[in-house]
């Protein structure tokens, strides 16, 4: 169990809505369902009222910044249990085949399996069928996103969406003294700042991820401000 997960939720039965695609950019067909993640419904793209509404007000901040003629770009939003399954199974193939290893491999050890478990579980939550563990994009509170130029063409945040490494935390590039670490940093916080603006928190472990009103959520707002005691808002989307 991780420790956001030992937050007590209370459902507040908000609506799963989908996303307007006209407001913000989005990468089509869906990137998972490129890969053939069994989504259930019309399109993958839905969040709840509430987050739908914070990441329109973080939207529109972005168009009074410098960067005004900048947009987020949505990767991936709610997420069902079933294609959280998929694509734990495939960033867990994904790094098989980048060692050169197969499933059924000699040389996939149980401790080489354990390991590169291990690596997956950073940056992927458990497909949690326990309503009081649910994975934060399975609540539709949580959404993957990035910035776009207004040519469309994606900001360079030094690392891609959902890279299993270092590169993929937030301040990776914090201490960087070469232009291009400074250039990544800075876009990085450019998003960043957006989005903890209107409320959002960001996952420790990936640049990309924010939340609002999840387990995730309330447990990093209650490490920020010890005072203060939470509950999510927020629980498994069915």
């Amino acid at each position: 169990m991780k420790p956001y997960q030992k937050v007590l939720i209370v459902e507040c039965g908000e609506n799963l809505v989908p996303i307007p695609l006209e407001i913000f950019a989005v990468e089509n067909p869906h990137p998972y369902v490129k890969l053939g993640a069994p989504y259930n419904i019309g399109s993958p793209y839905f969040l709840r009222e509430t987050v739908l509404s914070k990441l329109q007000e973080a939207q529109n901040l972005l168009q009074i910044s410098p960067q005004s003629a900048w947009q987020i770009q949505i990767f991936d939003a709610y997420r069902p249990i079933a294609v959280q399954q998929f694509m734990v199974d495939y960033a867990f193939k994904s790094i098989l085949q980048a060692n050169n290893l197969t499933s059924d491999s000699p040389l996939l050890t149980p401790a080489k399996r354990s390991e590169i478990q291990e690596q997956v579980d950073q940056f992927w939550a458990v497909p949690s069928l326990d309503p009081a563990t649910p994975p934060p994009h399975s609540t539709g509170a949580a959404v993957d996103i990035t910035l776009v130029t207004a040519t469309g063409e994606i900001v360079d945040m030094g690392s891609p969406i959902d890279e299993i490494s270092e590169r993929s935390h937030p301040n990776y590039f914090t201490n960087s003294t070469d232009d291009q670490g400074k250039k990544y940093h800075k876009h990085r916080q450019i998003l960043a700042g957006v989005m903890k603006k209107v409320g959002f928190q960001q996952h420790q472990n990936e640049w990309w991820h924010f939340s609002y009103g999840d387990q995730m959520w309330a447990w990093l707002t209650m490490q920020q401000s010890p005072s203060e005691i939470l509950t999510a808002r927020y629980g498994r989307v069915e």
